[in-house]
C-alpha cells in the first residue's frame, strides 16, 4: 500500500502588488494544516528578514551546489539573484500538511513540469489601474521600479490560461475563501 500523501502543493501566483502575498499569510495563520514554503535565494537580507523564515539566504556557490544536487522544485534567475524552492522540504512536508509556494509564473511552470500534482493559482486583478494604484500605496518602491514591475505585468497574466484557477482579487476575504476552497478540493481528491 503507497504512503498517502496528506496534503497537496498549491503554488501561487501574480503580479506585485495584486495581494498574494496578503492572501497567503492570511490563509496560512487561519489553517495550521497549512504552510508556506520557504525559498532560498543569493540576494541579501533586507532588513528584518530572519533566515529560514523570510528566505533561505545562501552564497551563490551553495546555490549552485544545490542545483547541481537536483535540491530544486524550481529556481530562476531574476535582477542578479538566484531564487529556488527546496524539494526536500515540499517533500518532506506534503506528508503531513498542504504547502503553498508563492512565486513567479515561470517558477510555477518549472514547478508543475517537475511535480505534475501540484495546483497552479493565478492572483489577478481587478483592474490594472486599481494595480498601480496598490503599487505606488505601497510607498515602498520608486516610480522606476513600479514602472518596470508594470512591463511585467502583461506577460504574467498573459500566462493565466496555462493555471488550474484565477483569483481575482476584489474583495480579500473573498479571495481567502476560494484558496482555501480550492486547497481542499484538491486534497480531498488525494
Amino acid at each position: 500500500m503507497n504512503k498517502q500523501k496528506k496534503g497537496v502543493l498549491v503554488v501561487v501566483s501574480g503580479p506585485s502588488g495584486v495581494g498574494k502575498g496578503t492572501i497567503v499569510k492570511t490563509l496560512v495563520k487561519r489553517r495550521e494544516d497549512i504552510v508556506e514554503s520557504v525559498s532560498c535565494t543569493t540576494r541579501a537580507p533586507r532588513e528584518g528578514e530572519v533566515h529560514g523564515k523570510a528566505y533561505y539566504f545562501l552564497t551563490r556557490t551553495e546555490f549552485e551546489q544545490r542545483i547541481a544536487e537536483n535540491d530544486f522544485l524550481e529556481y530562476d534567475e531574476h535582477f542578479g539573484n538566484l531564487y529556488g524552492t527546496p524539494k526536500s522540504f515540499v517533500q518532506k512536508t506534503l506528508e503531513e500538511k498542504s504547502v503553498i509556494l508563492e512565486i513567479d509564473v515561470v517558477g510555477a511552470l518549472n514547478a508543475k513540469k517537475a511535480f505534475e500534482k501540484c495546483v497552479l493559482v493565478m492572483i489577478a486583478p481587478p483592474s490594472l489601474a486599481e494595480l498601480k494604484r496598490r503599487l505606488q500605496g505601497r510607498g515602498t518602491e520608486t516610480d522606476e521600479e513600479i514602472e518596470k514591475r508594470l512591463s511585467r505585468i502583461e506577460y504574467e497574466l498573459s500566462q493565466k490560461d496555462k493555471y488550474d484557477y484565477t483569483i481575482v482579487n476584489d474583495d480579500l476575504e473573498q479571495a481567502i475563501k476560494e484558496l482555501e476552497d480550492i486547497i481542499d478540493r484538491h486534497k480531498n481528491t488525494l
